[in-house]
């Protein structure tokens, strides 16, 4: 298929992307927790990167500022590229209720499902390429001639040929994708992108495997996600603070030394938890010592909420345990329309438990009004859990479990996607081969629980991993590195 030339009917009454603002962040917090050559390593990697860039922008594109991944990934990327001496921006674009359906249809079938078995036929094309002529017309207006357009996910591949014209620089990075790609779905989804994202000058994607043919005419870059380890997600939190943290959000009762609920915010000035969350529970909220198992995702039938609790209720009461289920407010994340749906779902298969499974078994929406106060407690929840839990049936990558690992937790996780990149299996974390399967996941979970030594041998390994290879400075490098080909 080749790329349309006509032009298509703008969307009524026009989008506008809107631009989020992200200050510096200083690199030198780094030094930190890496050895010094390592760091010298990388800061000059990056100041090289910068005068190569000097008078150029480069304009980070996505669907959303917050939930999500990619959202909470660029906030550091930009802040620190920005100390390093680039000048990047963040850009988010805007859609309709229609083109989030047609972009989920899209990430779904990329995931090898078939989501809400809808079309990606000339209907759907005519919407998608319609929202983003508009944000294309306001995008047009500041990207300059040999600026670095990087656009992210499907949401943002059919701005590319509107954007060559401006003789920018294009890269298109994907973050999701399947191993099989003559999958049907996948193939249809690859179809519906490729006259899109073959006018790129270079694409990314976090696994080898996910490349698909339509991106071989251009250099394709190899480049894992990754955390920030100073962010009110990944912070180092006091278990005390942790506790107060869950206590004001209502996920567990206080702490007896009652610290106050505080982090830092991403500027380094003080953080308070004062939004409480909205929870599904049976009487009173669990006390601040009792194990916690806990999944936190957005709420998507690819992460198999149902699943997790399939397993948790065949594990039966041990000391008390409480499984947590928790994804933020469906209202605060734009470009995800079937949440609501898939919550709604949970919690139909919540009341359908047996009432004693049912007392033990929280479903916890995160306020996300203020996304580093949502970060802060998922930070809390994930330190204070007894057990990291992400049972995923498909995952493109899967910070979730990096964010875990950070923390010394046990993570338990399926044996799919990038997870199984970020997992060896019994030295820093436990893989279920066949993540359909609720009894295996009783048995891991029961395997640690009945081995606390065990757990924190694997959870102290799994920090070790992430401090070597998964920090956001590994990433920033490797981006530089990708900038400095495009001429």
């Amino acid at each position: 298929m080749e790329t349309t030339t006509r032009t298509p009917a703008p969307v009524p009454g026009g989008l506008r992307p809107v631009e989020v603002r992200v200050p510096g962040r200083p690199l030198a917090r780094f030094a930190e927790v890496l050895e010094p050559a390592g760091f010298e390593r990388c800061r000059a990697a990056l100041r090289e990167a910068a005068e190569q860039l000097r008078g150029r922008v480069v304009w980070h594109v996505n669907s959303t500022a917050r939930g999500g991944g990619v959202a909470e990934m660029m906030g550091p990327l930009i802040g620190y590229a920005r100390d390093g001496g680039a000048d990047m921006r963040w850009m988010v674009v805007q859609g309709t209720p229609g083109f989030f359906t047609v972009t989920k249809r899209i990430h779904n079938m990329l995931h090898a499902d078939s989501g809400d078995g809808g079309e990606l036929g000339p209907a759907e094309r005519a919407l998608y390429e319609g929202v983003m002529w508009d944000n294309a017309v306001e995008l047009s207006a500041l990207v300059r001639p040999r600026d670095v357009v990087v656009l992210h996910d499907p949401q943002t591949a059919g701005l590319i040929p509107l954007l060559r014209r401006r003789r920018a620089r294009l890269v298109w990075r994907c973050h999701i994708g399947y191993e099989d790609l003559r999958d049907p779905r996948v193939a249809r989804a690859w179809d519906f992108l490729a006259p899109y994202v073959r006018a790129a000058d270079a694409t990314v994607f976090s696994r080898a495997a996910y490349v698909p043919d339509c991106c071989s005419g251009a250099p394709v870059h190899i480049i894992a996600p990754s955390i920030d380890p100073f962010s009110p997600k990944n912070q180092e939190l006091s278990p005390a603070a942790a506790q107060a943290i869950l206590a004001r959000t209502g996920i567990v009762e206080g702490a007896p030394d009652d610290a106050p609920p505080v982090y830092l915010r991403e500027d380094g000035a003080p953080g308070r938890v004062d939004r409480g969350a909205d929870i599904l529970h049976v009487g009173r909220a669990p006390r601040w010592d009792t194990p916690l198992i806990v999944q936190v995702s957005r709420w998507d039938r690819l992460k198999d909420h149902l699943g997790v609790m399939a397993g948790f209720a065949r594990l039966g009461p041990i000391n008390g345990t409480r499984l947590v289920l928790a994804g933020p407010a469906v209202t605060g994340v734009a470009d995800d329309p079937e949440g609501p749906a898939v919550l709604a779902e949970l919690t139909d298969a919540w009341r359908a438990l047996p009432h004693e499974t049912r007392h033990h078994v929280q479903i916890v929406s995160l306020p996300v009004v203020d996304a580093q106060e949502n970060a802060a407690m998922v930070n809390a929840l994930q330190r204070h859990a007894t057990i990291v839990v992400q049972k995923s049936l498909k995952e493109g990558f899967g910070l979730t479990v990096t964010e875990a690992m950070w923390k010394g937790r046990p993570v338990v996780a399926s044996a799919v996607g990038g997870i199984v990149d970020q997992i060896d299996d019994g030295r820093d974390g436990v893989l279920l081969g066949d993540p359909s399967d609720p009894a295996e996941l009783a048995s891991a979970l029961r395997g640690l629980l009945d081995a606390p030594e065990r757990a924190d041998a694997l959870g102290g390994a799994a920090h070790e991993r992430v401090r070597s290879r998964m920090l956001i400075i590994r990433q920033l490098v490797e981006d530089a590195r990708l900038l400095g080909t495009l001429g």
